[in-house]
């Protein structure tokens, strides 16, 4: 059975829009990461109180600065966190 033009032109068609999904899943996990972080809050993007991501700068001092709150006694938190609210409802 001899292959026709109209045959081989449809396996190239077909393995050529496989390879474009192909193509665009690799691109996608690569940029997805950036692309969230630029999108703003009300379109998806990541809230504003987000902890950076692992492996930045930003991520070790938040890291760092979490651990320093978690050995702090919790007598001290307790008092700066209720120091900032008495001060707002004094001026209410």
């Amino acid at each position: 059975m001899p292959i026709s033009i109209r045959h081989l032109a449809l396996i190239v068609a077909v393995a050529l829009q496989a390879s474009a999904l192909g193509g665009c899943s690799g691109i996608n996990e690569k940029l997805a990461a950036g692309i969230t972080d630029t999108l703003p809050q009300w379109a998806g993007g990541l809230p504003p109180d987000a902890p950076p991501r692992p492996g930045t700068a930003k991520y070790e001092e938040f890291m760092r600065e979490r651990e320093r709150q978690r050995l702090e006694p919790a007598a001290s938190r307790e008092q700066t966190a209720q120091s900032p609210s008495s001060g707002l409802d004094a001026v209410h």
